[in-house]
């Protein structure tokens, strides 16, 4: 396993872009997602690279977020997508979103906090996964 980023959506995204500069992070990746109406913005302090912040601006957003919804996630890459939720289920943790595509999948700490795994590359889609039904809001 290993750790990728941790997600918070901003209504200001130059604000706190320029909010992380002033602590050390520089910008090392934007995305902007016309379709889904949001803009990515990466961060990570020079030379740890592998430890991510990820920007979530939604465009059509107005305002602040509230009750703790801006903070999104804590996101992992795994070894076998499929092989993690599976002993996560027999855990009795819950699936949000199950990995019916083989690279992506949020689950939910007793806390309801999310957590995106993500496979490096793709699996083949394979049932039970492929046909299992989201069960909240990652």
């Amino acid at each position: 396993m290993k750790y990728l980023h941790t997600m918070i959506r901003v209504a200001d995204p130059a604000a706190t872009v320029r909010f992380f500069e002033l602590l050390g992070l520089r910008e090392i990746e934007r995305m902007d997602n016309e379709a889904g109406r949001f803009t990515l913005i990466f961060l990570a302090a020079p030379g740890d690279e592998d430890a991510q912040v990820e920007l979530t601006y939604n465009w059509d957003h107005e305002g602040g977020y509230d009750g703790g919804r801006n903070f999104g996630h804590l996101a992992y890459r795994v070894d076998n997508i499929y092989e993690t939720c599976q002993r996560l289920m027999d855990a009795g943790v819950t699936i949000n979103r199950p990995p019916r595509d083989g690279h992506m999948a949020f689950v939910r700490s007793p806390d309801n906090i999310s957590v995106e795994l993500l496979q490096d590359g793709r699996l083949d889609p394979a049932e039970p996964w492929a046909s299992m039904p989201n069960t909240g809001v990652w």
